[in-house]
């Protein structure tokens, strides 16, 4: 059965690796529920040149087409859309990443706000014991980026700062950026071949020798 997992774009930098991750969830055969908000729609224009539709129906529309022909299913909402199954305990998602996740949805969610249906999807995700994955894009942290980081993390929530390894000899930046998403499909038990795993290329050396 496929998973049901919920991905929410915010406005930090790093759009690329929530597009990429989208792709490889619908690759993988899952079913996304996406959210994003407004100034995501301006990142995805700075850093791809992505028009992202104001309107939910209009965007999901739009990544259906791009992404036609792969086995997942994708279902957009709004960000005031309260009766979308996220909103509800009832109805939770097994997963939800927010990626990328800005410091403010951070600091929301660590404090348990729920102004926006991006919120209170992640209030709902922790408070069902599902998994919650952020993957915050910002340099340095402050005191209090730190501090909200650590209270999440002691109640379960994955911190997975969007910091790719280079021990794979990337040659170029999707190879970056697929290090990143690598490593949250890994955490939600998503299946992939974005890269070798630690170790696979020196047995196979050793194996041919």
């Amino acid at each position: 059965m496929s998973k049901t997992i919920c991905l929410a774009f915010t406005g930090a930098s790093g759009m690329p690796y929530g597009v990429r991750l989208l792709e490889c969830l619908l690759a993988a055969g899952c079913r996304v529920q996406l959210l994003y908000s407004q100034v995501a729609q301006v990142v995805a224009r700075q850093e791809m040149a992505l028009e992202l539709p104001a309107r939910a129906s209009e965007a999901q529309a739009f990544f259906r087409e791009r992404f036609a022909g792969l086995p997942g299913s994708l279902e957009v909402y709004g960000r005031e859309e309260w009766f979308a199954p996220v909103a509800s305990g009832s109805n939770p998602p097994e997963a939800m990443i927010v990626c990328p996740c800005t410091m403010g949805t951070l600091a929301s969610i660590a404090q348990g706000l729920a102004s926006n249906l991006i919120e209170r999807a992640a209030d709902v995700v922790l408070k069902e014991g599902r998994k919650l994955v952020l993957v915050p894009r910002e340099t340095p942290f402050s005191a209090i980026h730190l501090e909200n980081m650590l209270r999440l993390a002691r109640m379960g929530v994955v911190i997975l700062p969007a910091n790719p390894g280079f021990y794979h000899h990337p040659q170029s930046v999707g190879d970056l950026v697929d290090f990143v998403v690598a490593r949250i499909l890994d955490q939600l038990g998503v299946a992939h071949a974005l890269m070798p795993r630690w170790g696979e290329d020196a047995r196979d050396n050793q194996r041919e020798e």
